[in-house]
């Protein structure tokens, strides 16, 4: 009894769990964009990146300190050896033990320190501009994914709409034909309206589960919970943001003030240059100053009366202080070809960031034209989906009393149907836009990122 009773936990238990781990779970735009900053690998990968250069500007730091290192030995030898108090050789085996402490210090180096310190600076700057962008990205793919899911949530909607409607207009024709008032092809014409709006609700459907798919994706959590994106509530008559006020040599100005990933390149070409100065130093001769503390026992010692104190910390104690110069003659030409390589990759960079200037203007230019046009768009979709509403309202009136056909009126629900959609995706083109633009500006933020 009790194992069966054990077994009934234990089943409920899984099944209660499996249940619990696929309830829904709603998510907002916030959280979205705060998950899959979370999550992203390549985030992480760019905070890796970012670590590893603050430790390596630690590293640089720590080169201006002296270098020290100490060794301890102890070793038998055997064989023919000299021996002091006889003044001769004998075949002996004799013991030894040595100690060394050693310190040394550069002094000039052909600035090489200061150098490599500030190229790791630059170096990480860069690397926090490339983080910044990265989040841009993520940002924005973010939002873009979640305004899909809204787009095709908006569609089905429509579409599940219209199928209702036309369900409603078929009872309508039945009856009609029923009474006799209307001829049994307007029957099977709407039979067919029906089967073709349920085709586009399946449609829809596939459409907004693959979006779903494509922003769990994004945000890289479990797919296997089922996931509910919540839906903002977006203003009949969107409220433009006024970006279309400023001139677009202002967002051209803006952007290339902005830009993160700009910001980054300008960061790299000022860590190359540091490595051409580098490069030079390495002409430079180089300075440094060491000392030594060294000492050392041995049963051969010739005071056969000295303990190993005696000779280890006192007798056999030698100090040692020097300096030495470098003074890099010919090393094959290796110095040459490193400064004139820093040279042309200095070059390279600074060609790179002007080509990037110019892809920033072209993007800034083409969606800044794309949101003027998406605004065009949206007064004109606005004033279609009015008029086919209107028309196909009086359509419907017309019908109804036998003053226009079925087809007139099918024709005229598809213009209305296609008017809503055409409204809706105006609308999130245009919020798309905006968004699109800021992106391009480098002012996409977690913050703004509303819709």
């Amino acid at each position: 009894m009790k194992k069966l009773f054990s077994l009934f936990l234990f089943i409920l238990f899984i099944y209660g769990g499996t249940s619990f781990a696929q309830e829904s779970r709603t998510i907002t735009l916030q959280e979205a964009i705060e998950i899959a900053l979370e999550n992203n690998y390549q985030l992480k990968q760019a905070k890796n990146n970012l670590d590893l250069a603050d430790k390596q500007i630690t590293s640089e730091y720590a080169d201006f300190l002296p270098n020290i290192s100490s060794s301890l030995s102890y070793g038998k030898t055997a064989g023919q050896q000299f021996i002091q108090d006889q003044v001769s050789f004998s075949d002996v085996t004799s013991a030894s033990a040595s100690g060394r402490i050693s310190a040394s210090i550069s002094l000039f180096d052909g600035f090489n320190n200061i150098n490599t310190l500030r190229q790791s600076e630059y170096s990480k700057l860069s690397n926090e501009e490339q983080l910044e962008r990265a989040k841009e990205n993520v940002i924005f793919n973010t939002a873009s994914a979640y305004l899909s899911v809204l787009v095709n949530t908006e569609l089905l909607e429509i579409a599940e709409d219209n199928l209702e409607t036309s369900k409603k207009q078929l009872e309508q024709t039945k009856a009609q034909v029923e009474v006799g008032s209307r001829p049994s092809v307007d029957l099977y014409t709407q039979e067919s309206a029906v089967a073709t709006n349920e085709l586009n609700v399946i449609q829809r459907e596939n459409q907004l589960r693959l979006s779903k798919v494509q922003l769990i994706r994004q945000l890289q959590i479990d797919p296997l919970i089922e996931y509910e994106f919540e839906i903002p509530e977006i203003a009949g008559d969107y409220e433009l943001s006024g970006v279309d006020s400023y001139h677009l040599s202002e967002l051209i100005d803006d952007a290339l003030l902005n830009r993160s990933d700009l910001k980054s390149e300008v960061a790299n070409i000022r860590s190359q240059e540091f490595q051409l100065k580098i490069a030079k130093g390495s002409l430079y001769p180089s300075i440094s100053a060491n000392a030594t503390l060294s000492t050392r026992w041995s049963d051969r010692y010739f005071l056969p009366d000295a303990t190993f104190s005696d000779q280890f910390f006192d007798q056999q104690v030698n100090k040692g202080f020097g300096f030495s110069f470098n003074l890099p003659i010919f090393q094959n030409w290796n110095r040459i070809h490193s400064i004139q390589s820093a040279k042309i990759q200095l070059k390279n960079s600074k060609l790179s960031l002007e080509n990037s200037k110019l892809g920033i203007i072209q993007e800034v230019t083409q969606a800044y034209n794309d949101y003027i046009a998406y605004q065009q768009q949206l007064e004109s979709s606005r004033k279609a989906l009015t008029a086919s509403e209107k028309a196909f309202e009086t359509q419907q009136e017309r019908y109804k009393v036998g003053a226009s056909t079925l087809i007139e009126l099918s024709q005229t629900q598809s213009e209305y149907v296609s008017a809503q959609s055409d409204y809706t995706q105006a609308q999130y083109n245009l919020i798309f836009q905006e968004k699109l633009l800021d992106y391009f500006l480098g002012k996409l933020n977690k913050d703004t990122v509303k819709f």
